[in-house]
């Protein structure tokens, strides 16, 4: 196995552009998988890395190649890896599981400890990249860096899916609708003729919305300043939409009026502490359920202790609770069996030139996703 040299979109620094460059890729080493990436997500979590360095997330390092949302084919895989061989369809997955850890063997949660602080710091395993450009070493963005045409992830962060799963979808399972969807079927369990607010519609949201659906909640108000986002949010099956935008209470008072004294289920999926609190305020105080989703690191939560005290839950999650490796080869599967909408996510398809038009349409509110073909 050789270097291969291909196009990625490197973070030079923070809140500038991403500039495309060539770069250097090399062999995987034991137990790591080199894949070709076919199309990649654009996520407001990679946004977030690029500018809200010292502001909502802690610092990070760069030079950096993001995205975190992909799919593609192997190309080579290293020594010991043999849960999947060059040409097998792919995708990384920000969440690992190896399947030995304390965590993994717990069915509590999805948080496999294998290789996560490595990650976290942008590293694999051996606390190096595999992707160097300009004789510099390039960090990969939770490990992964699907911002560039070829790649290199640990094998228990990458899963085989489906040899007819098409790449431009499914790669949206790598994050966003993943993350959405099990907020409201695994974490919150959300149930059977509930009622309930999602907070903020985009990708993430949206998928929540999603997933109240299939979990048979009667009526599912979805909330966001954007009214564009009223029909988009129907699609998904919201019965109701509401901008704060439209009236003079706060957005938790209209909805508790809405809903004779609040909701069963609040899904907060803008990672934004005002909305965390306005989401909590929002729920039943008989048993309601707030469920937090949205990314942010540094921001303080503060609560009223008798909200929490009276019966409300506040849950926390994290790729939607799902244990990577083994649940989203079986969401492309409810995919394509029709149990699961993606292509009404992707409003957008642009080449890997165009990614920073891609945030652009993001922060805009003009695109719910886009996919970048590499």
């Amino acid at each position: 196995m050789s270097v291969i040299k291909c196009k990625a979109a490197v973070a030079w620094e923070p809140g500038k552009p991403l500039s495309i460059e060539e770069v250097e890729v090399a062999p995987p080493k034991a137990h790591e998988v080199r894949i070709k990436i076919v199309a990649s997500g654009v996520c407001h979590t990679d946004w977030t890395f690029l500018h809200e360095v010292g502001k909502t997330m802690n610092p990070q390092p760069f030079p950096v190649i993001l995205g975190h949302e992909g799919a593609g084919v192997v190309e080579s895989v290293g020594p010991g890896v043999t849960k999947m061989s060059k040409g097998d369809k792919v995708i990384p997955l920000v969440v690992p599981q190896c399947g030995r850890c304390e965590r993994c063997l717990n069915p509590k949660t999805n948080l496999c400890t294998k290789n996560w602080k490595k990650t976290q710091q942008c590293l694999l395993a051996d606390g190096t990249s595999r992707i160097t450009c300009k004789n510099q070493q390039i960090y990969q963005f939770i490990g992964i860096s699907t911002f560039s045409e070829y790649t290199v992830v640990p094998e228990d962060n990458v899963t085989k899916i489906h040899p007819d799963a098409p790449l431009y979808r499914v790669c949206l399972l790598g994050c966003g609708v993943s993350t959405g969807y099990g907020a409201a079927v695994n974490t919150g369990k959300v149930e059977s003729g509930s009622t309930c607010a999602v907070f903020g519609l985009g990708a993430v949201g949206l998928a929540a919305v999603m997933g109240c659906k299939a979990a048979g909640a009667s009526r599912i108000i979805a909330v966001d300043i954007n009214p564009d986002k009223s029909e988009i949010a129907k699609t998904f099956g919201a019965t109701e939409f509401v901008n704060p935008k439209d009236h003079s209470k706060p957005i938790q008072e209209v909805l508790r009026e809405l809903t004779n004294g609040g909701v069963d289920f609040s899904l907060e999926c803008v990672g934004n502490v005002g909305v965390m609190r306005a989401a909590v305020e929002a729920c039943s105080p008989a048993g309601g359920v707030c469920v937090m989703v949205g990314w942010t690191q540094m921001g303080e939560l503060t609560l009223v202790a008798e909200d929490i005290l009276l019966g409300k839950s506040l849950k926390g999650s994290y790729f939607g609770g799902w244990k990577s490796v083994e649940a989203v080869p079986k969401l492309v599967q409810d995919y394509m069996s029709g149990k699961l909408l993606l292509d009404e996510f992707v409003t957008h398809r642009l080449t890997l030139d165009q990614v920073n038009q891609a945030f652009d349409l993001m922060i805009t509110g003009k695109s719910i996703r886009t996919v970048i073909k590499m």
